[in-house]
């Protein structure tokens, strides 16, 4: 696979994450499912903005640095998440979720689990191409 064809890889799994975190996000706010401050500073920056950023800096010189903020950004996101929704009592715990917004909840937390565990995987991959890449040239 090429370095392209690896950043265009990398920022799809941006936009996906995101689109599933917003969608997710809507089924927090229907279900009046609330984090502690930690949980909302945690899931801006870690889990909203470190990917974003990481898929900017896919296409930019330092797109090494983009690799390992995503994989950084999705192990920080998959461990948060896997935490809060499937293994911990609370109000963030996929059974604790009813009515309505339960299967939004619950699909959304399954979808996001799979989306950062690839994506744990496809960033670290991409970060050890490029770096091979690059010992290449």
């Amino acid at each position: 696979m090429s370095n392209r064809s690896l950043k265009w890889a990398g920022l799809a799994l941006v936009l996906t994450h995101l689109i599933i975190s917003t969608i997710h996000g809507l089924a927090h706010q229907g279900g009046m499912v609330k984090l502690s401050r930690f949980g909302y500073v945690y899931v801006a920056i870690v889990i909203t903005l470190a990917p974003i950023v990481a898929g900017v800096l896919l296409f930019s010189r330092t797109q090494k640095v983009g690799a390992l903020l995503l994989t950084l950004s999705m192990l920080g996101s998959f461990a948060f998440g896997f935490w809060y929704h499937f293994l911990t009592p609370g109000t963030d715990n996929v059974a604790e979720v009813h009515g309505p917004w339960h299967s939004p909840f619950l699909w959304t937390a399954i979808a996001l689990a799979i989306v950062e565990f690839a994506g744990l995987f496809i960033g670290l991959w991409m970060y050890r191409r490029i770096r091979r890449v690059r010992q290449i040239q």
